[in-house]
């Protein structure tokens, strides 16, 4: 199970990373589907984002419960999951899911299930600087 919160310059992880770490699970013969996302920087006018967790283990933490309860309610087989923290800039990789499943249907509708919760309920804090100034923006905790 690859499911991590990672600072930007200490570990390097690509989709197929993900992609291929699914592969190895037990139930790939049983399998019809992976999805994947990257969610990355965008904007014009961001010159960059300082994205942290107050406290990475316990988010870390958070996320492995979120994967498990996501894995039981849509009976899919594995998810991998890595979400970056530290300063980015426009392109860079924020956060890269992978999803293994059954069918497509639950396999999708637990990707997009994943995307909202960590996006929503894992405890950030984003820093968004631009010609403006500065947008704090704090999500989950």
């Amino acid at each position: 199970m690859l499911i991590k919160i990672v600072e930007k310059d200490d570990e390097d992880y690509k989709i197929g990373d993900l992609v291929g770490e699914l592969k190895k699970n037990s139930k790939i013969d049983e399998s019809g589907a992976i999805f994947t996302f990257e969610g990355f920087v965008r904007g014009k006018e961001i010159k960059h984002i300082i994205l942290n967790s107050p406290d990475k283990k316990k988010t870390e933490k958070k996320l492995i419960d979120m994967v498990k309860d996501i894995k039981e309610k849509y009976n899919i087989y594995e998810i991998a999951a890595v979400h970056y923290i530290g300063k980015f800039y426009t392109g860079d990789t924020l956060f890269l899911i992978a999803v293994l499943g059954s069918h497509r249907e639950e396999t999708l509708e637990a990707m997009k299930d994943a995307i909202e919760k960590i996006k929503y309920e894992l405890e950030f804090k984003k820093e968004e600087v631009s010609n403006d100034g500065t947008k704090i923006i704090l999500a989950g905790g």
